[in-house]
């Protein structure tokens, strides 16, 4: 065993007593991380708009605290954008985590120096606690990549901006330089395709231990290798002993690398955002990530069938039930306050906390009532595809509420096979019954012949990553969503098919 491997061992014990402390006393733990939030943001632009200085429990900030997403914090975002400090934090950020998607166009997330370390620590635990529990330490003396945006930054009145994979990049710990893969130059490649090209070839002869990234763009990667050797990537990296993914529900994907690599590879599921770095697989066996608790962000939730009340009531970490599917909320020392970051959670455990990510509370269907969500989905096409032995490379759902006439209304589900099973038909039948039994709602529209079932729809090879370039977003932290409750994917779609 290395020096590093030996240091990794017992460092992993410590920080993993170190986590079991805050973790089995979470409501103690928001409480602090509650009262410091408020105390050093007091004097801010934005706290005493909010009047922090008279507040004394949760009940008064909730009173005092609207809920917001970015639109609603974009007043105070764009002064700290113009350069001005002490608006939501005091002094300036460190950085801006640049991501797109809302009706104003490019979203400036700021990272403090307060909130900045708890990204890197949250990852680096993420392993230590792997170790810990496995024993397993041999993988820290292999290569690792980490597939990720440029680490090339912008400056904006005096704040760097870039992609949050980005600027991580620039936080890799010494002890890991000579590890990390790729270079520095294939990592600054802009456009995705060319740099995953690179990165296979400065890769396939590297001895890979840890591979990490968004699960869609790490399959391209790994389909490429394979292509260029002819090799399954368990051949090709015979020490390749850990994957670290996040982003997207790993589920629908888990066949397709199983066969890409040859083998089962243990993984740890990650749930990092630009807002902060929520939560982490702690344990191989439990199901679910263990809420960071103690990393300067203060939670609230709201259940998501409440959600666009006019009040809806809002609910701490001492109040959440398991398996009830609640909007995530979030108030951070980087400055946003009752954040709404538009994912909706469910909670697989208390004591400690874990919780799973079960879908987007703006990716939904419900041109019905329906009201289904990713995690079903996810779930009815996992069914599907073991029930008849399909493999999937990616997918997505939407609503036809203007079939031809004489038709019923149904959910389309365009789906690009990694193998198309023997029957499309029988696919769909075994995807529509696990929906049904997973929603009454979708269940009793069906039966009331409301909706006809489910149609699937092909995408050919390459379908939705053509998709993904063309408006786009191809590669690093973007993701296709599973669900619209409009037409606008599926028409492109539709029409990319039909050409």
């Amino acid at each position: 065993m290395s020096l590093k491997a030996l240091g990794a061992k017992v460092f992993a014990k410590r920080i993993r007593k170190k986590i079991n402390k805050w973790a089995l006393d979470p409501v103690k733990t928001q409480e602090r991380v509650f009262n410091n939030l408020l105390k050093k943001a007091k004097m801010t632009r934005f706290g005493q708009d909010h009047n922090f200085a008279t507040i004394n429990t949760y009940s008064d900030f909730a009173r005092q605290v609207p809920i917001r997403d970015y639109e609603g914090l974009k007043s105070y975002v764009d002064l700290v954008v113009q350069g001005e400090k002490d608006i939501l934090w005091p002094g300036k950020p460190l950085y801006f985590a640049k991501t797109s998607g809302t009706t104003s166009g490019a979203k400036y997330i700021p990272l403090t120096k307060d909130s900045m370390p708890t990204h890197i620590r949250a990852a680096r635990n993420a392993i230590l606690c792997y170790i810990e529990e496995s024993g397993k330490t041999d993988f820290v003396d292999g290569k690792m990549i980490f597939l990720q945006g440029s680490p090339e930054m912008e400056e904006k009145n005096g704040i760097l901006l870039g992609r949050l994979s980005g600027i991580v990049a620039h936080y890799v710990p010494k002890y890991l330089q000579k590890n990390r893969m790729p270079t520095w130059k294939t990592n600054c490649i802009e456009d995705w395709e060319q740099k995953v090209d690179a990165i296979v070839l400065e890769t396939m002869n590297e001895n890979m231990t840890v591979i990490s990234g968004i699960p869609p763009w790490v399959q391209m990667y790994f389909e490429k290798l394979q292509k260029k050797t002819n090799k399954t990537i368990g051949d090709l990296f015979k020490n390749f002993e850990l994957f670290i993914y996040g982003g997207v529900n790993f589920e629908p994907y888990k066949s397709t690398f199983e066969k890409l690599i040859g083998r089962k590879v243990p993984g740890i599921e990650l749930y990092p955002a630009s807002e902060g770095f929520f939560a982490f697989q702690d344990r191989q066996n439990e199901k679910g990530m263990l809420l960071q608790l103690d990393s300067g962000m203060f939670y609230e939730f709201v259940r998501a069938d409440e959600f666009f009340e006019e009040q809806p009531k809002r609910l701490t970490i001492g109040d959440v039930e398991v398996g009830v599917n609640y909007v995530m909320l979030i108030s951070t020392n980087a400055g946003l306050w009752s954040y709404n970051i538009g994912d909706t959670v469910m909670f697989t455990s208390i004591l400690p906390y874990r919780l799973v990510v079960s879908g987007r509370i703006k990716h939904f269907i419900s041109a019905f009532g329906e009201h289904v969500i990713g995690k079903e989905v996810d779930q009815a096409l996992k069914d599907g595809a073991d029930a008849t032995g399909t493999i999937i490379n990616d997918f997505t759902v939407a609503p036809q509420v203007n079939p031809v006439v004489d038709e019923l209304p149904y959910h389309e589900w365009f789906i690009e096979f990694k193998e198309e099973p023997k029957s499309i038909e029988e696919l769909a039948r075994e995807i529509e019954n696990s929906l049904r039994k997973q929603n009454s709602y979708y269940d009793d529209l069906i039966d009331g012949k409301i909706l006809r079932t489910l149609k699937i729809t092909p995408v050919p090879k390459d379908g939705f990553k053509n998709y993904m370039k063309s408006i786009g977003k191809l590669g690093g932290q973007n993701k296709l969503p599973r669900l619209s409750n409009d037409r606008n994917i599926a028409d492109s779609l539709t029409a990319m098919i039909d050409k």
